[in-house]
């Protein structure tokens, strides 16, 4: 939700966050694909 308010209404990532009471850094975070979870969930 952060995301889209920063993308759609042109807020600064770190009002949004505090808004969303989210952390810049949960805000930035990206998973990255495991090849051992595609194990898994096959």
């Amino acid at each position: 939700m952060a995301q889209k308010a920063v993308r759609e209404k042109a807020i600064p990532i770190r009002l949004a966050c505090a808004i969303f009471s989210v952390s810049e850094t949960c805000y930035r975070y990206e998973a990255k694909n495991n090849v051992q979870n595609e194990l898994i969930a096959n």
